[in-house]
């Protein structure tokens, strides 16, 4: 299927690793210019080669930015060329007891995972009117509906996503621009790899009898049963990225494995 991709730009954050990195390496594979977003200009350069090692004629450039330091992130749009793609994908995430999390983590939490989202879209948005075509995305999660009892700030963080995402949609109405978020559920990626790899030393089991019991104790009500790959989830956000997805606009897609409850 030829996603009509071929000389869009597009700016992932947070695309050094995880889902974020395979978004930003399929997009790359469709002729999408794409803008490699991590803290470190080592790291940026590391998956860029990578990318370009897999892909030989992709087209990336840096995007350098700690979104944590919201002072740094001015100067680094000012760089950026005209983006037709805005993937707000950067988020940090810490299994902490409710009364134990303070202002200042909160802070952060909402700093890195919807303010990032909140100050690209602004200064993006107008643009992607003016020109009559555009997509942002919002990478939220499962996490924004069922709110974990274990990482409550991260959970409100993701429900937030969601809310904005729908909101922005109602500014581009008849407009040729979308705004969408996608829920992932489980995915396999590197915090969740280390996070297995800590429970499996800690209660000394094997890591896939860890990843069983996951799914059947906390996990459930997952249909897969299973971790989804990272490219599983940058595969609806490759289609919802192109001109195939203009009917959906203001929706949040579930890549969730079936956990969250269907409300029809």
């Amino acid at each position: 299927m030829n996603l009509q991709l071929k000389g869009k730009t597009a700016l992932v954050t947070g695309s050094t690793a995880g889902i974020g990195e395979a978004i930003a390496r399929q997009l790359a594979a469709e002729g999408v210019h794409v803008y490699v977003n991590g803290r470190t200009r080592e790291r940026v350069a590391s998956v860029t080669a990578e990318i370009i090692r897999i892909h030989p004629g992709a087209s990336l450039s840096p995007f350098v930015c700690d979104f944590s330091k919201p002072a740094t992130l001015e100067e680094a749009l000012n760089a950026l060329d005209p983006v037709d793609i805005l993937i707000n994908n950067v988020g940090i995430f810490e299994p902490r007891p409710f009364v134990e999390i303070s202002d200042q983590e909160w802070y952060k939490m909402i700093e890195v995972n919807l303010m990032s989202g909140v100050r690209l879209s602004r200064h993006l948005l107008p643009a992607m009117l003016q020109r009559g075509w555009g997509r942002i995305l919002f990478i939220s999660s499962e996490s924004g509906v069922q709110i974990p009892e274990e990482m409550i700030h991260y959970g409100v963080s993701k429900t937030a996503q969601i809310a904005l995402a729908n909101g922005i949609a109602r500014l581009t109405k008849d407009s040729g621009v979308t705004v969408n978020s996608v829920l992932p559920g489980s995915t396999w990626s590197e915090g969740a790899a280390q996070f297995i790899a800590d429970l499996a030393s800690k209660q000394k089991k094997e890591q896939d009898d860890v990843i069983a019991d996951f799914f059947r104790e906390v996990r459930p009500n997952c249909l897969l049963q299973r971790f989804a790959t990272t490219d599983e989830v940058a595969n609806m956000v490759t289609f919802l990225a192109s001109p195939l997805s203009s009917a959906t606009n203001g929706a949040s897609i579930r890549v969730d494995g079936g956990t969250l409850p269907t409300i029809l």
